[in-house]
């Protein structure tokens, strides 16, 4: 019999007898299920059978955070090696930037595609096979924030920068030129209006959310579950092991930081422009140059490092949260003062269409037409690899407040419920831009993407308010995001302290902004294209990561105590109904006895193979085993006065 003492038990088919009737029958099944508790809890047993592990938090582990000194300088150097690179030669900079975009979006745009069809099809399986009843932490464990509370979280990731400046800007882009899926679809027409937001919603919908559950999860999962400290490099223990605390380990962890850095520059740089040109436009003064886009880019870094190491956590969540309510009021304006019923209309319409549309959608590649290289080149493929640069920090926010969900309403949510904050976002801003075009507005002679949102709040009442409103938003939600990248960079490089020191907060948030600033005004009229294309370039290397976070965590699945209590099952229960027909026939009950080595439930499973059991060392046993090794973590010294950092938002 294995040295766990359960390997072997199998289910006996041989009679019952009946349990008592009366009040004693129950307080004997309460004794019985309390004794069961005790012998078989892993802090009562020698040497605890893996299918009974309970799960472990990092808490309450050992673990310990300090500057890992190879990580953070590292990342340093390479962000102040492109930022050097910028200031003194910028045009050679724009050169190799576009380079690479060539090489990313022509020789590896396929593999964008397929890496999105596979990340989709993984989390749907997840969320929906066999380990959708595994939960985001200990098996007992209750969601630390309510449903609503979390799906108000999960709101604030969704809504961000990037969909005040394309909401109205793709919709328009692909109603007047449709994609290669619809090129037998008239431009301009009611149709294509259904076109353009079916594709728009492929770029931010389900698919899209499903690189950021398949970090948020898989970070979740090893950190809250598995009690791994809450790194990219942590994600694969299961397929390198030690080695991950190694040289491989710091390389994953300096490209996360690196593809965070670059992800998230594109969307300060969108925020700063669209900032500039609304000055320009509703305060009449003309153009102001680079000059302002600097000053921007100055003061607002000033407000989000100070945000980010003031300790004011909640008062920059109530901002976050503030800033919801007020695209949510640009939102219903727009939806009130614009075409009313058009609109209700489009957004069941704009869905059906969407799940229609999905087989053909995703197999759009260049071999669809002639003009679909630079389709995909320019919005799908460029759209895939700006997920995969923004999965470290919103899957590090998504798991924060995941802790305690199932895999099924975990997947569920975070697939489904900011999607359809996009659906309607896209539906309402891209549908009324779409009409006021087909009314004569011409939107479309808008100079640049800057312009398009406040050219369409210009043909609707109360304009100027409104964009001040826009631009009040973008502001906003430049200093939220901004202040969480910070932090979550500070976080990767301290080995995933929660509460990182003020002086790395400080040095990643002014890094942040100087990529920003010295790519726009370095790249004079194509400023946005450079930082796209340099961020391309940062996300393909991170792609081989994303793939083996899949691997990584379908092993780690395999080998949950949930999955493996779950074997138990089927096996025994198949053993003891075949002997119980045999030998009984119908006369017959479950029951459970001890069996001979090799032939019970858990004759399948290795109980002793150390894989299964040795992430288990809670913080109690591990004193018991001694101190740590040479060469642990460092301990973080006191980050200062104020409360640990809340959950970080992770505006796009």
């Amino acid at each position: 019999m294995s040295q766990h003492g359960t390997g072997n038990a199998r289910t006996s088919s041989e009679p019952t007898p009946p349990v008592p009737s009366g009040t004693g029958s129950g307080a004997q099944r309460t004794r019985a299920a309390r004794v069961i508790r005790e012998v078989t809890s892993p802090e009562t047993t020698g040497t605890p059978h893996p299918a009974l592990l309970p799960g472990l938090g990092v808490e309450q582990t050992r673990t310990t955070f300090g500057v890992d000194r190879v990580v953070f300088s590292v990342a340093a150097v390479l962000t102040a090696a492109v930022i050097a690179w910028g200031v003194v030669d910028p045009g050679s900079l724009s050169r190799v930037a576009n380079a690479g975009y060539t090489v990313v979006t022509e020789d590896f745009g396929w593999f964008f595609g397929v890496l999105a069809i596979a990340v989709f099809a993984f989390m749907l399986w997840l969320g929906f096979g066999r380990h959708r009843g595994v939960t985001l932490g200990q098996d007992d464990e209750k969601p630390e924030f309510s449903t609503v509370s979390w799906v108000a979280m999960l709101f604030s990731a969704g809504m961000g920068i990037g969909l005040l400046f394309y909401g109205p800007l793709e919709p328009m882009t692909f109603f007047l030129d449709l994609p290669p899926a619809f090129e037998d679809v008239a431009a301009g027409s009611d149709e294509a209006r259904h076109a353009a937001l079916s594709q728009t919603l492929f770029h931010w919908g389900p698919v899209a959310w499903a690189f950021y559950a398949l970090v948020g999860g898989a970070v979740a999962y090893a950190t809250y579950r598995k009690g791994r400290s809450p790194l990219m490099s942590a994600l694969l223990e299961p397929i390198f092991g030690r080695r991950t605390e190694g040289p491989l380990g710091k390389v994953v962890d300096v490209f996360a930081i690196v593809v965070t850095l670059f992800g998230t520059a594109v969307t300060l740089g969108i925020g700063a422009l669209q900032i500039g040109r609304g000055v320009e436009l509703v305060g009449g003064v003309g153009p102001v140059g680079n000059g302002l886009v600097l000053g921007i880019i100055a003061v607002l870094t000033v407000a989000f490092i100070f945000s980010a190491v003031s300790g004011l956590k909640r008062g920059i969540r109530a901002l976050s949260n503030i800033n919801m309510v007020l695209a949510g009021l640009i939102g219903v304006f727009v939806l009130v003062v614009g075409p009313t019923v058009l609109l209700l209309n489009l957004i069941p319409g704009v869905l059906m269409t969407f799940l229609g549309d999905l087989p053909a959608l995703m197999a759009q590649s260049p071999a669809t037409s002639d003009d679909a290289q630079g389709f995909m080149s320019a919005w799908t493929t460029y759209y895939w690899a700006w997920w995969v640069s923004w999965t470290p920090f919103v899957g590090l926010f998504i798991a924060k407040i995941s802790r305690g969900r199932t895999l099924r309403e975990f997947v569920t949510t975070v697939m489904v419920m900011p999607s359809l904050v996009c659906l309607v976002w896209f539906t309402v801003v891209g549908g009324t831009a779409t009409w006021l075009e087909q009314q004569g507005a011409g939107l479309s002679s808008a100079e640049s993407g800057e312009d398009m949102l406040f050219l369409m709040l210009d043909q609707l009442p109360l304009s100027t308010v409104m964009s001040v409103l826009a631009m009040l938003s973008i502001v906003i939600f430049f200093v939220t995001s901004a202040d969480s990248a910070s932090i979550v960079m500070a976080s990767m490089s301290e080995r995933g302290n929660p509460a990182p020191r003020r002086a790395t907060i400080i040095a990643w948030g002014l890094a942040l902004s100087a990529i920003a600033a010295v790519l726009l005004v370095g790249g004079g009229q194509t400023a946005l294209s450079g930082l796209q294309n340099l961020m391309m370039v940062a996300a393909l290397p991170f792609t081989a990561v994303v793939v083996l976070i899949m691997v990584a965590w379908a092993k780690d699945l395999a080998r949950d105590p949930l999955t493996l209590r779950r074997r138990y099952a089927r096996e025994a229960l198949d053993q003891g109904v075949r002997a119980g027909i045999e030998e009984h026939g119908d006369d017959f009950v479950l029951g459970v006895v001890a069996t001979k080595p090799d032939e019970g439930a858990g004759a399948w499973l290795d109980t002793d193979d150390p894989a299964l059991t040795e992430w288990y060392q809670p913080e109690d046993a591990a004193d018991e085993a001694g101190p740590a090794e040479p060469g642990a973590a460092e301990a973080a010294p006191d980050p200062g006065p104020g409360p640990a950092p809340e959950p970080a938002t992770a505006d796009r």
